[in-house]
C-alpha cells in the first residue's frame, strides 16, 4: 500500500511508504530528496525508525521534518508503536511531545522521553 502526502504544487514534497525497501520516502519532483528508512517485523505493532537521511542538495528546506511527522502520523493510523532508533526522530519527538504517546510507556526511558 502507498500512502502519500498530498501535494498541489509539482515541486511540493511527496512523501510515500516504500514497503518492499522499509523505508518512508520523500519526492521533491521526480528526485528522491531524502528517506527514513524503518523496521517493521512481519505481525509486529511496533516500528522502529533507524535512520534519516536528506539528499544534500535539499538540506536546509525542513524536509526532514515532512519525514518525521509522516513517519509518526503513519505510525499513528496504523496503531503502530514507535522505537524512535534514528537521533533525528527522536530529538523531533521530544520538540513535539504529543507524539510521545507513540513510544511505548515501558521504553520511553530508553530513549530520554
Amino acid at each position: 500500500m502507498v500512502t502519500t502526502m498530498e501535494s498541489a504544487a509539482t515541486d511540493a514534497p511527496v512523501v510515500t511508504d516504500n514497503p518492499a525497501a522499509s523505508r518512508y520516502e520523500l519526492h521533491v519532483g521526480a528526485e528522491l530528496a531524502g528517506f527514513v528508512d524503518y523496521r517493521l517485523p512481519d505481525q509486529d505493532t511496533v516500528i522502529s525508525l533507524v535512520h534519516t537521511q536528506v539528499q544534500p542538495a535539499y538540506q536546509g528546506e525542513h524536509l526532514a521534518t515532512h519525514l518525521a511527522r509522516f513517519s509518526l502520523d503513519d505510525a499513528r493510523r496504523r496503531g503502530l508503536g514507535v522505537l524512535p532508533f534514528c537521533p533525528y526522530i527522536n530529538s523531533w519527538i521530544k520538540k513535539h511531545p504529543e507524539y510521545v504517546d507513540l513510544v511505548p510507556p515501558s521504553r520511553r526511558a530508553d530513549f530520554g522521553l
